[in-house]
């Protein structure tokens, strides 16, 4: 039996703006088109639901997303990759914090 080479399929790349559920995320591609008659730029977007095998995808990731069967009713995609990791909330807090204090601690002791 010979296997044949599997069809190229479409990628896209976009960013993480909704996780819903364990495994699946919404990934929205934004792009621009001029409007026909006055060809003013307009923005416009396009939501899919895609899977998420490791589920390590946040919030504001920037991923790359392939084609792939139907795994669920809306679920048509699969993320690839994380290209651009946001950073989490609480390092960011945490890093601040100690910034902070750091910065209080030096005005005391040249008081």
């Amino acid at each position: 039996m010979s296997t044949q080479p599997r069809n190229k399929r479409k990628t896209l790349n976009g960013v993480v703006t909704s996780r819903s559920g364990r495994k699946s995320i919404k990934v929205t591609i934004a792009y621009k088109i001029p409007h026909p008659m006055y060809t003013k730029v307009i923005n416009r977007k396009t939501v899919l639901h895609a899977h998420d095998e490791k589920d390590e995808c946040k919030v504001g990731d920037k991923v790359e997303i392939m084609e792939t069967r139907p795994l669920s009713k809306l679920k048509r995609w699969r993320v690839i990759r994380v290209a651009e990791s946001v950073p989490d909330i609480e390092e960011v807090a945490a890093e601040t914090a100690e910034a902070l204090q750091a910065e209080a601690g030096a005005e005391e002791s040249s008081n």
